[in-house]
């Protein structure tokens, strides 16, 4: 039995470097608006009308169906919710 060892969950799930910081990316921002709409403690109509979704994509974004969201969508949906993103590019090691 080979057993490679993953930095991350998301290098361990990724075919490709790309895909596995798409994939980063994508749950950094998911998390964060789960945690602003948690916070704002409204019902999930009312976070729609907020974020400018729908009740069940709303619903979606809560269940953390990361793969319902596109990168474009998530910093959209984040700004909707008034979070600053802040993107910080490194050499990978």
């Amino acid at each position: 039995m080979n057993a490679d060892i993953s930095e991350s969950v998301w290098d361990a799930l990724a075919d490709t470097q790309q895909e596995a910081a798409n994939l980063k990316a994508r749950s950094a921002l998911l998390y964060a608006i789960r945690q602003a709409v948690q916070r704002w403690e409204l019902p999930q109509e009312e976070a729609a009308k907020r974020l400018g979704l729908t009740r069940p994509r709303t619903s979606d974004l809560l269940r953390g169906k990361l793969a319902k969201f596109s990168l474009d969508a998530l910093v959209n949906i984040a700004a909707s919710a008034h979070l600053e993103i802040e993107i910080r590019v490194k050499d990978a090691a």
